[in-house]
């Protein structure tokens, strides 16, 4: 008993002197947006989504370096053009005889491309408003 007692204090002193670890921004994004996939969010509220997604990155760096936000907006296009596909094959896949799945994947599949195009379009912008090489 006395055993159990002190290996849970010192596991709980370990645990107080190492903070949680905070999710990368992209993982972050990533993970609210195939929750809300998930959920079958309409195509315009995801696109909103994502659009309030990068103008929160855009928010925390210099409008003179926006190099960290395009690779990161490169890197959740390519991760929701790999999800598109995916889901592509799912609804592909699907039994037709089963029409609630088939609604279900039809909504998630137009929420990520809704997703990828509005990133798609973020990163177009982006590259309009950066500065001229010198």
């Amino acid at each position: 008993m006395l055993g159990s007692v002190v290996n849970t204090a010192q596991v709980t002193a370990m645990a107080a002197r190492k903070p949680p670890r905070a999710l990368r921004p992209l993982d972050a994004a990533l993970a609210r947006l195939a929750e809300f996939a998930a959920k079958g969010m309409p195509p315009g509220r995801m696109a909103r989504e994502v659009d309030a997604i990068v103008a929160g990155w855009l928010s925390d760096t210099s409008p003179d370096d926006r190099t960290e936000v395009r690779e990161r907006l490169g890197e959740l296009r390519d991760e929701l053009a790999a999800g598109v596909d995916e889901a592509e094959e799912q609804l592909a896949d699907i039994d037709r005889s089963e029409p609630a799945a088939a609604r279900h994947a039809g909504l998630v599949h137009a929420a990520l491309v809704a997703s990828r195009d509005a990133v798609e379009r973020a990163l177009a912008a982006l590259e309009e408003t950066a500065p001229a090489a010198v």
